[in-house]
């Protein structure tokens, strides 16, 4: 089979269109082989109509693309973090603790509860905001702030908070809500 000069002129024709002196195409890909890629694996994708957001044009996010608790993050803020103790807590029964006849372990999935100790020396009860989220806890006083991300998430909702006085100690105890909590009780 031979070749000519029409074939071959023809052949490039196919495989590289004639340019054009418009420049809008210079990064466009040259040949047909060019132009495929990862996307062009599989059926063509058909195109949804964009559905138009509730709410506010002028939103960035939407609400559950906003992680919890991040309102409550202010680098700018000059008050210092209190010092603070996470206790996990669980209810333990003497058959537990001496004949070990349940399933709890140790560690932290067994536990019930989520103790935070917040030490807020030189405040008073009626100074201290308590915002409770079902990830995230925030404590701020006119001396300190503290934006603290739960390891768990919390039943907010029925918490309990109690303020010592004498060792200026605030400790909120929070129910820990897990989706598979029948497998480990």
């Amino acid at each position: 089979m031979e070749f000519g000069g029409v074939t071959l002129n023809a052949l490039a024709d196919l495989l590289k269109p004639q340019e054009d002196d418009n420049s809008d195409n210079e990064d466009q890909p040259v040949t047909a082989a060019a132009k495929l890629g990862p996307g062009s694996i599989g059926p063509p994708k058909k195109q949804q109509p964009k559905q138009e957001k509730k709410g506010d044009s002028k939103d960035i996010w939407d609400a559950e693309e906003v992680p919890e608790g991040s309102e409550f993050e202010d680098d700018n803020d000059p008050r210092p973090q209190p010092e603070y103790d996470i206790v996990f807590k669980q209810a333990v029964s003497t058959e537990d603790m001496f004949l070990q006849m349940g399933n709890k372990t140790p560690s932290s999935v067994c536990c019930e509860d989520i103790v935070v100790k917040i030490n807020l020396p030189d405040t008073k009860l009626a100074d201290v905001d308590l915002d409770v989220k079902d990830k995230f806890l925030a404590c701020r006083t006119p001396k300190y702030k503290l934006g603290l991300h739960l390891p768990h998430p919390v039943d907010s909702k029925n918490g309990k908070a109690q303020w010592d006085g004498t060792k200026e100690l605030l400790t909120v105890t929070l129910r820990i809500t897990r989706e598979y909590d029948f497998l480990t009780n």
